[in-house]
C-alpha cells in the first residue's frame, strides 16, 4: 500500500455520470410497470455451471434474538446472479421484475472484469428471447443516448453464421478436429494453444475469444443468439427439422466486449435438475470446487415459472462504453485492488 491508495480509480466526472445512468435505468424500468426487487446475495446454493466459480463466506451466523453463533455444517455463497431467487419470485406471481445489485465471482479480474461488480438482471413473463432482445436494444440506446449506441437498428447473428463469417466453421457440425484446426490458424500455430482434447465446446469457446469476439459490434452493437444447444445453460433448447438444435439464447457485444447474457427461460424442472447434474459431474471431472444443487429452484420450477424471457448485462461495462473507458477501474470507485 501506499499514501495514494484510498483514493477511487474513477474520477469525479464518471462517478456522477455512472449516478445519472442508474437514474436512468430505474426510470426505464418505471415507465414499464417492471418492479424492482432485492433478492440475497448469501445463499446455500449458487451456480454450478463449471465456468463460474463462487466466493464462499464460511463464518457462522449469529442469532438476532440471543446473540449465539447458529451451527452451519455448509457454506454460504455470494451470487453469481442473483437468477436463481429471482426466478422464485416470478413463480411466487410477482409478474415482470428486474434488479440492479452486486454479484461475485472469483476468479474475475483484469480489464473487464472484478469480482465484485454490478449486474443489471431482468425478467419478462411472455417474452421469448427475440422479444427480450428488442427491449435489450431500447434500454441500452436509452441509456446512451445517440452518440453511444448509434443511430442504426443493432445488427443481429445466429452463432453459428457468426463462427461461418467470423472463424470459417460451422460450429454446430463441424467435427472437434476442424474447430482444432481453425484455432491453431487463428493463434498463429498450434503450439501456442491448450490441449483441449475432445471437448467441442472448449474449443467453441476458444475461437470465440481467437476469432469471433472481436469481430463483433464494431461497426454497431451486434446480438448473437442461437447457441449450439450444449451450451443452453438454464435457457430452453429448440429442435429444427434436419438441422442440430439450438438454445435459444443470446448475448450483446460492443466493440467486442460482451454486454448482456440472455435466455427464453427453461421452466421443465427435470430437465434443468439433470443439467446441473451434469455440471456437478463435470465439476468432479475437472477437480472443481462442488456445490450445491439449488433445490429451491427446482421446486420453484415444478409449481410452474412462467413462460418467459430474461437477461442479465453488465452494468459497469454499460458505464464503460457511455464514458468510452478500456479498463473497468475506470468506471467504479474502489477495485479489488483498492477494496
Amino acid at each position: 500500500m501506499n499514501g495514494g491508495d484510498w483514493r477511487p480509480t474513477a474520477s469525479r466526472e464518471v462517478l456522477r455520470l455512472r449516478a445519472r445512468l442508474l437514474e436512468r435505468v430505474r426510470s426505464f424500468f418505471a415507465e414499464r410497470s417492471v418492479l424492482e426487487v432485492e433478492t440475497p446475495l448469501l445463499s446455500a446454493a449458487t451456480a454450478t455451471d463449471p465456468n463460474l466459480h463462487s466466493l464462499s463466506a464460511s463464518a457462522p451466523l449469529l442469532s438476532a434474538e440471543r446473540g449465539a453463533a447458529l451451527p452451519r455444517t455448509a457454506p454460504l455463497f455470494l451470487q453469481t446472479s442473483p437468477e436463481h431467487a429471482m426466478k422464485r419470485l416470478l413463480a411466487a406471481g410477482l409478474g415482470p421484475i428486474y434488479q440492479l445489485g452486486r454479484a461475485f465471482r472469483d476468479g474475475e479480474a483484469g480489464r473487464l472484469h472484478n469480482p465484485e461488480f454490478t449486474m443489471l438482471e431482468w425478467y419478462r413473463p411472455g417474452f421469448d428471447h427475440h422479444h427480450l432482445m428488442d427491449e435489450v436494444e431500447e434500454l441500452v440506446r436509452g441509456v446512451l443516448g445517440p452518440e453511444r449506441a448509434g443511430g442504426a437498428a443493432f445488427e443481429r447473428r445466429t452463432y453459428r453464421d457468426a463462427f461461418q463469417r467470423f472463424a470459417g466453421v460451422d460450429p454446430l457440425t463441424d467435427p472437434v478436429a476442424r474447430l482444432a484446426e481453425a484455432a491453431s490458424e487463428a493463434a498463429g500455430g498450434a503450439s501456442r494453444l491448450p490441449d483441449l482434447g475432445d471437448d467441442r465446446d472448449a474449443w467453441l469457446d476458444l475461437l470465440m475469444v481467437l476469432a469471433v469476439q472481436k469481430e463483433l459490434g464494431r461497426e454497431r452493437p451486434t446480438f448473437v443468439y442461437d447457441f449450439p444447444a450444449s451450451q443452453a445453460a438454464l435457457a430452453r433448447v429448440r429442435s429444427i427439422p434436419g438441422e442440430p438444435p439450438v438454445a435459444e439464447r443470446f448475448e450483446l457485444f460492443i466493440d467486442g466486449m460482451e454486454l448482456a447474457n440472455g435466455f427464453h427461460e427453461l421452466t421443465d424442472a427435470s430437465e434443468q435438475r439433470r443439467r446441473f447434474e451434469r455440471d456437478v459431474a463435470l465439476r468432479r471431472q475437472c477437480a472443481l470446487p462442488e456445490v450445491p444443487i439449488d433445490e429451491r429452484l427446482l421446486a420453484a420450477l415444478d409449481a410452474g415459472l412462467p413462460d418467459c424471457a430474461g437477461v442479465a448485462l453488465g452494468f459497469d461495462r454499460l458505464v464503460m462504453v457511455a464514458t468510452g473507458a478500456r479498463d473497468i477501474s475506470q468506471v467504479i470507485a474502489f477495485p479489488v485492488d483498492r477494496a
